[in-house]
């Protein structure tokens, strides 16, 4: 998938999404720069929760957090967990059963987008 293709595909943003559609491509990037800089694995806990491992950095927890806020303010079914533990970060994401489609997406986003080890944050 090309860099552009990624920023435009809305794909996934479900309709009851209340961030104003202007804003949606923004955001995408955001998810993006966040799978990208900070997941190093994902892990499908069972069919409404996924499991995001993260580098274990204060700034990716921070900004991980801060995006996840936001988030709940527009897709209120999002449910998110960050948890760090043992020299662990980990982001768990849950919808209803309703959501599973917008979670499967998600999930596909963050394996596309995420590297094995992650790259430093802001490189």
């Amino acid at each position: 998938m090309t860099e552009k293709k990624a920023l435009v595909d809305r794909s996934w943003v479900p309709p009851t999404c209340t961030l104003p559609t202007v804003e949606q491509p923004l955001r995408l990037a955001e998810f993006d720069d966040l799978f990208a800089s900070a997941v190093i694995g994902v892990q499908r806990v069972d069919r409404m929760r996924l499991r995001l491992e993260l580098r274990p950095e204060p700034g990716g927890a921070g900004r991980a957090a801060e995006l996840m806020v936001r988030e709940t303010g527009c897709c209120s079914f999002f449910t998110f967990t960050l948890t760090a533990t043992g020299g662990q970060l980990a982001l768990e994401v849950a919808v209803s059963a309703e959501q599973v489609g917008v979670l499967d997406a998600l999930a596909a986003r963050a394996e596309g987008v995420a590297s094995p080890r992650g790259r430093p944050l802001g490189g």
